[in-house]
């Protein structure tokens, strides 16, 4: 299995859309990488790839074994427009919803703090999950926030 070294690099962001769907690509880095041996610290059915199956209604399972077959970007997407009967302005409200996502909780706010803390000290700026994401990512290979 070939897939992406993320132990290298990190897989794409969770903004970049494939067929209007946030999180899908990283999804499909991640899932690569993992059937590859090479997923890292990164995890395959992780609570930001369940936002994407619960929409969806699709399981983890099934997603990985089309990856597995050796699946295009773009056949994995028409493989998810078939299963999951998601309308496009369904599809692009939820990617908008998810983009400013943000801890909703006592709980997840504190843990977002603490982790953004630890990344990138100096930042004001970060908000979203997204936001947290990214600079992770960033920081995690080399990066300085």
């Amino acid at each position: 299995m070939n897939g992406p070294d993320l132990t290298q690099r990190p897989p794409r962001s969770p903004r970049v859309k494939l067929g209007g769907y946030v999180i899908l690509p990283r999804i499909l880095d991640v899932g690569r990488a993992h059937l590859a041996g090479k997923a890292g610290e990164y995890t395959f059915g992780c609570p930001l790839d369940q936002q994407f199956l619960s929409f969806t209604g699709l399981q983890a399972d099934d997603l990985l074994a089309e990856l597995k077959a050796g699946k295009s970007d773009v056949e994995v997407l028409r493989w998810v427009r078939e299963r999951s009967g998601r309308t496009e302005p369904e599809i692009l409200a939820w990617s908008a919803y998810q983009v400013q996502r943000a801890p909703s909780d006592a709980e997840g706010r504190e843990f977002y703090n603490e982790s953004a803390k630890k990344l990138a000290p100096e930042r004001d700026d970060l908000v979203t999950w997204f936001d947290l994401l990214d600079v992770d990512d960033y920081v995690s290979f080399g990066g300085r926030a």
